[in-house]
């Protein structure tokens, strides 16, 4: 037989609701802007992702596996975007994208457990720092009540929003929904429960805010869910979504094809359901580390360094193309197998965080941090 407590967790499931903190209530804070921070767990490939092109050496290197830059939408004259980035397209050519190659944060290893760890805390070694950088980007936000600003759309909170500011976090749930006869008979048994009450109360708010996207956990209905939250007047002001399945080390072409799809839908759906607050909304979008630039024998690439990492929203100044492009000829690559970095992804996050924000680019980058990045933030990504 379940205990009430076993019995409370199964139910708030079946609600779709996955907190790790009692209150869903949101912090009111001086700023109406907001700042999304997309992870692409596994290693996303960025040659494949916005394509050199015009490169001499991009084509031998990834023989069968090179994008065909005939039928994928030019950016300008070096770099293709991947055609399964069909509304990302829209966005750059509306001046709503832009995309930063040959970036990567201080990791030079290549273990997918070291590397997110590293780009998640914004440490120079693994398991150094014991927080999250977008932990410490909330704490920059003054707010007038002491509630959550910042949520994560993952069934934890992911380590970036570890740390003392106050976070939660929310996820669909692949069981059935509950009946609402159900939850109500349950909310009455909790009315008097001071310990679980609130949990269970959260877990209708968070239900409740989802709406009908909260059942479904298809990329699309991921950003009209994320949507739903962001664009409250009272809701977060700082968000992470998680997506995973980049490890491309076999037949790459088709399921890096099917993953750019689905973040192209959830990116989509995010804009479409920001309404007008998706004016003063930006996406950051980065992977811990890249893939090498030759193709390997089994169809697919292996663990890299450098990749490419987006920024998107209504307040980008986009359609265009950062990179200090190093080159794939064999004395360009790093180790003689990856693309090169030239951009300090912490820099770009220190740059992009601030300018979304309205914070100072240098103060943000020290309190990111706490050290001399590599290069000062990348500025300019944003409109004031």
């Amino acid at each position: 037989m379940l205990s009430r407590r076993q019995f409370l967790s199964v139910a708030a499931a079946s609600a779709g609701a996955l907190l790790v903190s009692p209150r869903i209530a949101f912090a009111h804070v001086a700023t109406e802007r907001r700042f999304v921070f997309v992870i692409q767990r596994g290693a996303a490939d960025g040659l494949n992702i916005v394509v050199p092109y015009a490169d001499p050496a991009y084509a031998s290197l990834r023989g069968p596996l090179a994008i065909d830059a005939s039928n994928a939408p030019h950016l300008d004259g070096t770099f293709a975007l991947h055609p399964a980035l069909a509304q990302i397209a829209k966005l750059y050519a509306q001046r709503e994208a832009l995309f930063v190659h040959a970036v990567a944060s201080p990791y030079r290893d290549r273990s997918h457990f070291d590397g997110q760890n590293v780009l998640e805390t914004g440490g120079t070694s693994p398991y150094q720092t014991k927080d999250g950088w977008l932990n410490r980007l909330a704490a920059q936000l003054p707010a007038t009540r002491e509630t959550a600003i910042a949520f994560a759309f993952a069934p934890t909170v992911p380590m970036a929003l570890r740390g003392p500011a106050s976070v939660t976090s929310y996820a669909p749930s692949g069981l059935p929904q509950a009946p609402d006869d159900l939850l109500a008979r349950v909310s009455q048994l909790y009315e008097q429960d001071a310990q679980l009450r609130p949990l269970w109360e959260s877990a209708m708010a968070a239900r409740g805010l989802a709406g009908d996207a909260g059942a479904r956990q298809d990329p699309a209905s991921l950003g009209k869910l994320a949507a739903s939250f962001l664009a409250r007047d009272d809701g977060p002001r700082i968000a992470m979504i998680e997506t995973g399945g980049w490890d491309t080390h076999s037949a790459q072409n088709a399921r890096l094809a099917n993953q750019l799809k689905a973040l192209d839908a959830m990116l989509a759906a995010l804009c479409d359901g920001m309404g007008p607050a998706w004016s003063k909304t930006t996406v950051l979008v980065a992977t811990e580390f890249g893939r090498t630039a030759a193709a390997n024998g089994t169809g697919g690439t292996d663990h890299g360094t450098g990749s490419v990492a987006m920024v998107l929203g209504g307040s980008v100044q986009g359609g265009r193309v950062i990179a200090d492009w190093p080159g794939l000829a064999p004395h360009q690559l790093y180790q003689s197998r990856d693309l090169r970095p030239t951009t300090s992804l912490d820099a770009l996050i220190a740059g992009t965080a601030s300018e979304s924000l309205g914070l100072d680019p240098e103060r943000t980058a020290a309190a990111l941090f706490g050290r001399t990045i590599a290069g000062r933030p990348v500025t300019g990504v944003v409109r004031a």
